[in-house]
């Protein structure tokens, strides 16, 4: 592989970016439509209300509705890979598959 690419492969987007072009548009009238409606923000603190209510924005992800606790657990390397094979969201599955495992338990 040329030197570049492998360059271009480790930097970021912002050492690839060409500033100076970027600098030197000027928007045309035709791209006032994809430009994001900002009349309900502040300009001079970013502020976003709808009325007279200030909307802050959430960070990252939602709250759960009942707490989780990271452990460290040893499992079967085929279990794993099985779980992990479903795809997004097999950690959710394998603990809906223990928690149905403990109600059976407990019925009976």
């Amino acid at each position: 592989m040329p030197e570049s690419k492998r360059d271009m492969r480790h930097s970021s987007v912002e050492d690839r970016t060409d500033w100076a072009k970027v600098d030197a548009h000027v928007i045309q009238p035709e791209e006032y439509d994809d430009a994001p409606d900002l009349s309900d923000v502040a300009p001079e603190t970013g502020d976003f209300h709808i009325g007279d209510r200030l909307v802050r924005p959430r960070m990252g992800r939602p709250p759960l509705a009942g707490r989780t606790e990271e452990v460290t657990l040893h499992l079967d390397a085929d279990v794993i890979a099985r779980y992990r094979a479903s795809g997004p969201g097999w950690q959710s599955r394998m603990n809906a598959a223990l928690r149905e495992a403990l109600d059976r338990d407990a019925t009976s």
